[in-house]
């Protein structure tokens, strides 16, 4: 069981390119759970608006917390680069 929860690649051993793609693909990814979460907001009903309205509170600290941490490494991501990380992302899910 503890296998299940161990990362298969310390953080130590990545390389700095490593670590800012890493980091990259994890605001993309919170952007899009944000996204899909004010969409399910929209449409949620009584007992799930305040699921939602927490949900995205936590997404937005998140998507503040990863941009800064993007920032101060002095990362610069233009949309290119954005679709290429993404792309695979989406090849790795499959």
């Amino acid at each position: 069981m503890y296998n299940e929860y161990m990362r298969e690649q310390k953080i130590e051993e990545q390389t700095d390119e490593e670590k800012n793609e890493e980091l990259i693909k994890n605001v993309i990814k919170a952007k899009k759970d944000l996204n899909n979460a004010n969409i399910n907001y929209e449409y949620a009903e009584s007992d799930l608006i305040d699921y939602y309205t927490y949900e995205i509170k936590a997404l937005k600290a998140k998507v503040d917390y990863l941009t800064k941490k993007i920032k101060k490494r002095g990362i610069i991501l233009d949309i290119g680069e954005r679709a290429k990380i993404a792309n695979s992302e989406s090849d790795e899910a499959v």
